[in-house]
């Protein structure tokens, strides 16, 4: 056996086990592996670091700013809202339309393209329905993947096979070839989470260190984080009374955080508001406190997705812990005097008064340098409250930038990319002049394209890409293939269907799905010709097994979502496991029963 072929079995076997016990971090396995590649003199410098300049890694980074451009304008929030009031709030429900919407997709355009269309939305979803986003992203990504097999350009793999076919005589494929096999692994991928993803998900967002900041501040002080929408009936004896005059504050101890009537919504009113009929009032309180009020004032209860309610979800708004500094305007006034809720549209919740919790109604008492406030609003309210010398806040948020005059420009920059991909031009070239074109018209700055590259992820492709390199360029791969196919010559043909499919899946964890394919087309024909078994549906099949790439997050989608999931490495090979299992059963049986 060659020198070049031990070496890099050794590196491969090394990177597997690494990822595979999650050890360090996936990027610094991948960078260790470049480097190891590099070191031993199996790959030249320009070929040890020619992962960066990959079309993977490029279209990869591109794919994270035109998605972070998408998710700026706040387009996917209406789609989100669509999708909750097709399926409801059941996890179930939800995993079922995203998965087989983004699926469909996939089929038309790259997976990685519909991957980045949809995960702003599902990072909506999972926002309003409260349910982790590690329970919706995975199976939606790996529908993604097997969206890939529903049309001949649904993959790069696919796209090949005519053209190796072409090569060597063969006639080629037709569009919708794949398709009854592509729709049969499609659906049986999302049947696989609707009956296990409570068992092979995580419970939880791998990688979360705990408690958000809000839950952590509602926990140790004991707030209230129940918000109801009630309208104002006509009978109702609130009509023509103020805040003070319902006694909110004093007598029921409930916020009142908004009002809406129509289009115009104001937060945080001001206490000599007048309550009038057809109005919605956003208030914040204990579960009884607001039943006891609504009951008192005959409001109607209705439901979270009427009116403005989307302003109290985590993402807009939420609670901030305050401060009073000694040259704050507010030291020795009471909130009355300095007209809080007028200036900043924020709700003063609760006071800390010479060290006493102040509940309920404490407009009148003086507040002194080092009180704290614990007040509720929009972020970006808060921000205004953090620019201000009168006040210190404490509490750490992110303020939600939304630019609905944008929207056009960029889903305009989207679709450009997605047309240039879909009529050849490579991936990356495409993608990346969507991405510059949504800095040109200014739907993000350079600096926010900048931030929107998760490079954890363009580290992780960029290491393990050279791997696949080293395997073709010292003859690795071929060694393999080779060894494996004379194991299995001489057994029943079922047997060669199923090791086609199994090298083209342990090929395509660590080489490129198309490296995979391009290795193999070759062999695979070879040796379809010495067990007498026609060649095109066996390299169609080892083209389809490309995808079946869910163990690690070594394929593009994977990689993409797993930080926003929170995935670690153990996470897919847990639901991974038994995803690629269920692919590799599906495809032999179709291939040989009703293909070969």
């Amino acid at each position: 056996m060659d020198t070049g072929i031990i070496i890099v079995l050794i590196i491969l076997s090394v990177t597997a086990i690494m990822l595979v016990l999650d050890i360090v971090r996936i990027d610094i396995v991948a960078i260790g592996c470049m480097l190891a590649l590099g070191w031993t003199g199996v790959l030249n410098p320009q070929e040890m670091f020619s992962g960066f300049s990959s079309n993977a890694a490029i279209a990869m980074l591109s794919v994270m700013i035109l998605g972070r451009g998408i998710a700026r304008t706040g387009i996917m929030d209406e789609f989100s809202k669509l999708i909750i009031s097709k399926a409801g709030t059941r996890k179930r429900n939800l995993v079922g339309l995203l998965s087989l919407s983004t699926g469909l997709l996939s089929g038309l355009i790259q997976n990685i393209g519909s991957a980045a269309l949809f995960l702003p939305g599902i990072m909506q979803v999972s926002r309003r329905t409260k349910i982790p986003t590690s329970a919706l992203i995975m199976p939606t990504g790996f529908a993604a993947i097997l969206g890939g097999t529903l049309t001949m350009v649904g993959s790069g793999p696919l796209i090949m096979v005519n053209d190796l076919l072409r090569n060597e005589g063969h006639e080629a494929y037709n569009l919708f070839s794949v398709t009854p096999i592509g729709i049969v692994l499609l659906l049986s991928g999302i049947g696989y989470f609707l009956l296990f993803g409570s068992k092979v998900l995580p419970k939880k967002k791998a990688g979360e260190t705990g408690k958000t900041v809000q839950e952590k501040l509602v926990e140790k002080l004991n707030l209230p984080q129940n918000i109801k929408l009630l309208n104002l009936t006509r009978e109702s004896p609130l009509n023509g009374k103020t805040t003070e005059e319902a006694g909110l504050w004093k007598t029921y101890h409930v916020n009142l955080l908004g009002i809406g009537k129509g289009e115009d919504v104001v937060y945080a009113p001001w206490r000599k508001t007048k309550f009038e009929e057809g109005q919605t009032l956003a208030v914040l309180g204990s579960v009884e406190n607001i039943a006891q009020f609504s009951k008192d004032f005959q409001l109607e209860d209705l439901s979270a997705s009427r009116y403005f309610s989307d302003d109290f979800n985590p993402s807009v708004s939420g609670f901030a812990e305050v401060i009073i500094p000694p040259a704050s305007e507010l030291a020795g006034k009471c909130i009355r005097d300095y007209s809080l809720r007028k200036r900043y549209a924020v709700e003063p919740v609760i006071l800390f008064n010479k060290g006493e919790r102040v509940d309920g109604d404490f407009s009148d008492v003086e507040i002194r340098t080092g009180d704290t406030l614990i007040v509720y609003g929009r972020w970006g309210k808060i921000k205004d409250l953090k620019e201000s010398p009168d006040f210190v806040v404490l509490t750490a948020f992110d303020v939600d930038k939304k630019d609905k005059s944008k929207s056009w420009p960029a889903i305009g920059c989207f679709v450009l990319a997605i047309t240039l991909a879909m009529i050849g031009f490579p991936i990356s070239m495409a993608f990346l002049t969507g991405a510059l074109c949504m800095v040109l018209t200014r739907v993000l700055n350079i600096g926010e394209a900048y931030e929107a590259i998760e490079w954890k992820v363009v580290f992780l492709l960029a290491g393990l890409i050279p791997l696949g390199l080293a395997m073709q360029k010292t003859g690795a791969a071929l060694f393999l293939a080779e060894s494996i196919m004379n194991v299995v010559i001489d057994f029943h043909p079922v047997f060669i269907v199923l090791m086609v499919g199994v090298l083209s899946t342990v090929f395509s964890l660590f080489i490129s799905n198309v490296g995979a394919i391009v290795v193999l087309a070759p062999l695979v024909m070879g040796m379809a010709g010495i067990a007498g078994i026609d060649p095109r549906p066996l390299v169609l099949m080892a083209a389809v097994c490309a995808a079946n790439s869910f163990i690690l997050p070594t394929h593009q989608v994977n990689a993409f979502l797993m930080s926003s999931g929170g995935y670690r490495n153990a996470d897919y090979i847990k639901a991974g496991s038994g995803m690629t299992i269920l692919f590799l059963t599906i495809t032999v049986f179709l291939f040989y029963f009703f293909m070969i």
